[in-house]
C-alpha cells in the first residue's frame, strides 16, 4: 500500500555557502517537519524517483528510466558511500509490474547514485532511517530526456504496482525547482568533455574536483549576478506547484525541453521526478498535497522546495500553513 509521497530539492551548495539564515533555517525546518512526516507514515519501503549529473549514467548508455536491483551510494557532495540496501525480490517485481504496464524501464545490478539520490534519503532519514530503497532513475539531465507524459505513466505503473504491494511504500522525489547550475552537454563540448561524457565508468579524483569547484566558483558568483546564468523563476515555481497540488498532472505534457529550460534553467527539467511520484501516489486516491517550503535561494543556485502528499488530509498542526495545497 502507499502511504504518502514525499518531495525535495537537492543542492550540493547548501553545506558549503552560506544562505540568509532565515532562508536556511525556514528550509531546514521545513525538511525536519518532512522527516517526521515520513516516520509517522512508518514505511516498509521507500521508492525514491531521482536524477543524475553524470555521475552514475553516462552517454555511453542512457536510459530514459532504470530500477537498482543492485546499487551504490558514489558518496559526492558530502553524501554517504557505499551500497544501497535494496529488496531485490521487490525492486523486479516493480521492474515487472512497469514493463508490463506498458513502460519500457531498464534495470541494473551496477548502479551508481549520485547525491541527487542520497541527499533527499539521507535529508528524510533524520527522524527514522529509511533504510530498504528502491532507487529509480529518470533521466533529467542528459538531451533528449524523456517526455512528461511518459514520466506520468512510469509514475502511474509504480503506483498500481505499490499500491497492491504487501507492503508499506513511501514514494520520494528529488530534484527542482527552477535552476540553471553549470551543467555537462554534448552540445558544443569539446573533444575532452565528450570523451568523458561518452565513456562511462566513473570520474577520476580530479575530475570530481574540478567539477565541484566550477560549481562552488559559479556559486559565490550567482547572487551578484555575474555567472551568467539564468535567473531563478519563482513565478514558475508558484505556478508548478499550485498545479501539482491541484491533482492533475497533464499540465506539463505540452512543454518543450528548450521551453522549459529558457523559462526555468536547464536544472528544472528535475521536476519530472514530482510529476512521476506524484502520479504514483494519486493512484491511492485524490491527493492532499502539502508545500512545507517553497522560496528562491540564490546563494545555492536553486529555487527551493519541499512537499508531503498523502491521501487523507495532512495536519497542519505545526504551523507551516493552514490549508492543503498552501504555497509558502
Amino acid at each position: 500500500m502507499i502511504v504518502g509521497t514525499a518531495a525535495l530539492t537537492h543542492t550540493p551548495l547548501s553545506d558549503r555557502i552560506r544562505a540568509p539564515a532565515e532562508l536556511e533555517q525556514a528550509f531546514e525546518a521545513a525538511v525536519t517537519r518532512a522527516a517526521e512526516r515520513v516516520a509517522a507514515w512508518k514505511p516498509d519501503v521507500t521508492v525514491v524517483f531521482f536524477p543524475d549529473h553524470f555521475n552514475g549514467f553516462h552517454y555511453d548508455l542512457m536510459p530514459a528510466f532504470c530500477i537498482g536491483i543492485e546499487a551504490d551510494s558514489i558518496g559526492d557532495w558530502g553524501t554517504i558511500p557505499g551500497r544501497i540496501d535494496v529488496p531485490e525480490d521487490l525492486a523486479l517485481d516493480c521492474a515487472r509490474a512497469c514493463l508490463a504496464s506498458g513502460v519500457d524501464i531498464a534495470i541494473s545490478y551496477k548502479m551508481k547514485a549520485d547525491h541527487g539520490y542520497a541527499q533527499v534519503v539521507e535529508s528524510l532519514s533524520q527522524v527514522s532511517l529509511l533504510s530498504k530503497v528502491i532507487p529509480i532513475f529518470i533521466n533529467c539531465a542528459a538531451a533528449p530526456r524523456p517526455t512528461f507524459g511518459r514520466c506520468r505513466a512510469l509514475g502511474s505503473a509504480v503506483g498500481q504496482w505499490a499500491a497492491a504491494a504487501g507492503a508499506r511504500i513511501l514514494l520520494l522525489a528529488s530534484g527542482g525547482l527552477s535552476h540553471d547550475p553549470p551543467s555537462l552537454t554534448l552540445s558544443g563540448s569539446t573533444p575532452e568533455l565528450r570523451a568523458r561524457l561518452t565513456r562511462g565508468g566513473a570520474s577520476s579524483h580530479s575530475e570530481r574536483t574540478e567539477r565541484q569547484q566550477r560549481v562552488l566558483r559559479a556559486g559565490l558568483l550567482y547572487s551578484s549576478g555575474k555567472s551568467g546564468l539564468r535567473n531563478l523563476n519563482p513565478d514558475w515555481d508558484k505556478s508548478f506547484l499550485s498545479s501539482l497540488s491541484a491533482g492533475s498532472f497533464e499540465f506539463a505534457d505540452h512543454w518543450s525541453e528548450d521551453e522549459l529550460t529558457d523559462v526555468a534553467g536547464c536544472g528544472s527539467h528535475e521536476i519530472r521526478t514530482w510529476l512521476a511520484a506524484w502520479s504514483a501516489a494519486s493512484v491511492g486516491g485524490q491527493l492532499h498535497t502539502l508545500i512545507e517550503f517553497s522560496a528562491p535561494i540564490a546563494e545555492w543556485i536553486t529555487s527551493c522546495a519541499v512537499a508531503t502528499a498523502a491521501p487523507s488530509p495532512l495536519s497542519a498542526a505545526d504551523g507551516t500553513s493552514g490549508r492543503v495545497g498552501d504555497i509558502g
